[in-house]
């Protein structure tokens, strides 16, 4: 199971590196941003489980990166928890109103934040807003941003992504490896967001083997083709240099021995505005899925998007 990820922001070198060795320790993954913009550029590139968040930093407030946070589509579902020495009411308000979780003040009781910190990611994981391998939202954080846009003028893309051959794969290598394969997918599609798309996309992981970008690009052939080429590129690192070298798996049959079956590749399929009016979200999935299976994807080479 991977490990739950933390993004401290905190000025403090002391306190910063205090919760980092403290937080490792409690089999937590660690990163401690020094700045405000540090964090927002941290959080664009991996999503942490939750970001814990001091107020009083060197260029930017952390009401300010909260907010930045709370109005930014990708990161909006991060749960927050501030951490400082002010501990007058309204600065308590202030931070609440803007949509963090919690709140604890300097000097604290480490054992305190442990369980706050605890607690907040089990209340995000239990309400099903993100997925524990991914770190993407899933589920109703989904449809929500659907319906939003469906009740907006602005143009965007529905972008609809699956790993295929995943089973075979996880089969052969086990289920730690496949977790680790839906992380770097992840990480693949903010980057490549980052690289295409614009900061208002939005990324979700809606099943198993199934992801989600809804982009305001105008360009959404663009950013499926992008997609498959770095996807291309980097799933080869998940295999052995056997599987790689004769481009398949071998997987245990039973009684009939092994079967072949063939190395990842991703579907990708589309539906925007620009083609469609749609009626409700439930026709922006079908679409979107059926494009897929069609093997569509702008100027995607053909052997990466067959469809099936």
């Amino acid at each position: 199971m991977n490990k739950p990820r933390l993004l401290v922001v905190e000025d403090d070198f002391d306190i910063g590196n205090m919760l980092k060795i403290y937080f490792s320790g409690q089999q937590y993954e660690v990163q401690v941003a020094p700045r405000g913009g540090d964090a927002l550029q941290l959080t664009r590139k991996q999503l942490p489980d939750l970001i814990i968040l001091d107020i009083m930093l060197p260029d930017m407030n952390g009401y300010d990166v909260c907010r930045e946070l709370r109005t930014t589509k990708r990161t909006s579902h991060i749960p927050i928890i501030f951490l400082t020495q002010k501990d007058e009411r309204s600065d308590k308000i202030v931070g609440l109103e803007l949509g963090a979780d919690d709140y604890i003040t300097k000097p604290f009781d480490i054992e305190e934040l442990k369980l706050r910190v605890a607690n907040a990611i089990k209340m995000s994981q239990r309400t099903s807003m993100t997925d524990p391998r991914s770190g993407l939202p899933m589920g109703q954080l989904i449809e929500d941003q659907l319906r939003s846009l469906m009740r907006s003028s602005s143009p965007w893309a529905y972008v609809d992504i699956k790993i295929n051959h995943l089973d075979p794969f996880r089969e052969v290598y086990g289920f730690v490896a496949a977790d680790n394969v839906m992380r770097a997918m992840a990480l693949l599609m903010g980057e490549v967001v980052d690289e295409r798309g614009t900061p208002d996309d939005f990324l979700g992981h809606s099943s198993q083997e199934n992801f989600v970008i809804i982009s305001h690009t105008g360009d959404a052939d663009n950013l499926k083709v992008r997609l498959v080429e770095r996807f291309n590129e980097e799933i080869q690192q998940h295999y052995n240099f056997i599987d790689r070298e004769r481009g398949y798996v071998l997987v245990p049959d039973g009684s009939h021995g092994e079967r072949q079956e063939p190395l990842m590749t991703l579907s990708v399929g589309s539906v925007s505005t620009a083609q469609y009016q749609f009626a409700d979200i439930r026709e922006v999935v079908e679409l979107a899925a059926e494009d897929r299976r069609r093997g569509s994807s702008g100027d995607a080479p053909p052997p990466i998007l067959t469809a099936w």
